[in-house]
């Protein structure tokens, strides 16, 4: 792990989990996120992956979300993004993959 990005893996419930992401995501940190939700998807059939933390992300950050629900859809697991910031969701809309993620509108008390 880099001094500048966190991942955490955390059980919410018998088949699910929470993937905290905090920091940049980017080539240094790629690495990270991919051994996170590997490790996730083999343990739990439900995948949250909470990106409100959040605060840069490059094109190997984006590849390895991508890769993300990738992995989550062959090993059978629903894999859903939250708390998506502003400039991952523009990055998201601009590259056109967007349709690859479930996005969880944030709740209206949640702000």
């Amino acid at each position: 792990m880099n001094d500048t990005f966190l991942v955490g893996v955390h059980a919410t419930g018998p088949d699910s989990c929470r993937i905290t992401l905090a920091g940049d995501l980017d080539v240094v940190s790629a690495p990270d996120l991919r051994q996170a939700v590997q490790a996730a998807v083999a343990g739990h059939r439900s995948v949250l992956v909470d990106c409100r933390g959040l605060t840069f992300c490059d094109c190997s950050g984006l590849n390895a979300l991508l890769g993300a629900a990738r992995a989550a859809k062959a090993g059978g697991a629903d894999l859903r993004l939250c708390a998506v910031p502003r400039a991952l969701a523009r990055l998201l809309r601009l590259s056109h993959t967007g349709g690859a993620f479930t996005i969880e509108p944030e709740a209206a008390d949640a702000r």
